[in-house]
């Protein structure tokens, strides 16, 4: 990753931190992104900067496609140009369809999916070529739970996306892959009521996800190593899929 410059949506807290941090350490040049959580933002910016880093800190709400493409701006200004772009939009609305509101779904698709439509879109022409792009999706999409109904819809149609999307780009090398992220020990999964001691119980290999374990397999592909992995979802969930 050295010499490239590195876009991460969603990185002041969970797996967005954790996958800023991962692709300082492997050399790149990072922009932090936040919506309301400057201090979060700030501290993941030090952090990068006492292991020898660079990186910059952006406030921007990703659903409105001005101040996303502001993102694309400042990795251009900063830094010179964008090689990576990690999109980890999150929008999350738990309950039953039937109760549901118009409100629920316009939430949910403006986070998980308009979102991720205008930064591929961005990313059409301002990713450089050879470059990589990662959707952070979810393996809820891989499973049928009740009360998830329009988070997994808004997350699958960002994954059809990327798989279009990954052919298109593909003429000049840039990768596009989604990764799909299992039940986590973030501050999201904690609001939902829902705690690590019950989730272990039912993932195979014995515990909860952490923010690194997504943010290691969003490292891999950013890299070389990847070069030859396009348009897939790949499911980092401890076996639960």
């Amino acid at each position: 990753m050295a010499d490239r410059v590195a876009l991460v949506t969603g990185s002041a807290r969970g797996i967005g931190r954790a996958t800023a941090l991962r692709l300082a350490a492997d050399g790149a040049r990072v922009v932090v992104n936040y919506r309301k959580d400057a201090g979060a933002a700030q501290e993941v910016t030090a952090a990068v900067a006492r292991s020898g880093g660079r990186a910059v800190a952006v406030r921007a709400d990703v659903t409105d496609a001005a101040q996303l493409r502001s993102l694309f701006d400042a990795a251009e200004r900063h830094f010179g140009g964008l090689d990576v772009f990690v999109h980890n939009a999150y929008g999350f609305v738990q309950g039953p369809l039937g109760h549901a509101t118009d409100a629920d779904y316009e939430h949910t698709f403006a986070a998980n999916t308009h979102a991720t439509f205008a930064g591929l879109r961005e990313a059409a022409t301002r990713v450089r070529d050879g470059g990589r792009v990662v959707f952070v999706s979810s393996s809820i999409t891989r499973t049928v739970h009740p009360g998830t109904a329009l988070y997994a819809a808004s997350k699958l149609a960002g994954e059809q996306l990327v798989r279009v999307f990954a052919r298109e780009v593909a003429p000049r090398g840039v990768t596009v892959n989604s990764v799909l992220a299992g039940q986590v020990d973030t501050d999201g999964m904690r609001d939902s009521g829902i705690t690590p001691e019950e989730v272990a119980p039912r993932v195979p290999l014995g515990r909860v996800g952490r923010p690194e374990d997504i943010a290691d397999v969003v490292g891999f592909l950013a890299s070389d190593a990847a070069r030859w992995i396009t348009g897939q979802s790949i499911a980092v969930d401890g076996g639960q899929t």
